[in-house]
């Protein structure tokens, strides 16, 4: 399963990255201001030139290798449990899972918040949909709550 969100995840890294590229550099141009920063209600109230589309896909690029090489020390890990012998496999699978579910979450948020923002420029609108990111912070806290319930309920049936 990791495996398969680990390539999900780098494909909508990809997206992302070829949705900034078509934006700034295919046949129908941006204007020449681009909205960089929006309120809660979706209305922007920060601008700048189209040449700034490209940090979402650096941030997002920059959180998916931090993600990755934490990843890669399981024991380092703090677990909101007593990790034993019995259930230490378990929960590092458990915890690698999540990590595996927040990257493709994080990047897919990165890749919509893009989308949306190219979409509504070149739609005049120039708006977000208010409710976008709500959804995507109650996916992502959602996921992490499931996982650490999980770590919980594996934690109770090892004892």
């Amino acid at each position: 399963m990791r495996k398969y969100l680990e390539a999900t995840s780098l494909i909508a890294l990809a997206v992302l990255a070829w949705i900034t590229w078509q934006a700034l550099y295919g046949p129908v141009p941006l204007p020449d201001r681009v909205p960089t920063h929006f309120d809660a209600a979706g209305n922007p109230n920060g601008w700048g030139p189209p040449s700034t589309l490209w940090l979402l896909p650096v941030i997002a690029a920059g959180i998916y290798l931090l993600i990755t090489i934490l990843a890669q020390f399981p024991k380092a890990f703090n677990y909101p449990v007593r990790v034993t012998d019995e259930n230490r496999a378990r929960l590092e699978t458990l915890t690698l899972q999540m990590i595996a579910w927040l990257k493709v979450e994080l990047v897919c948020l990165f890749a919509g918040i893009q989308w949306s923002i190219i979409d509504s420029m070149r739609h005049g609108e120039g708006k977000l949909s208010p409710a976008f990111v709500p959804v995507f912070l109650v996916v992502i806290f959602g996921t992490a709550g499931w996982h650490i319930a999980a770590t919980f309920r594996e934690a109770r049936k090892r004892a």
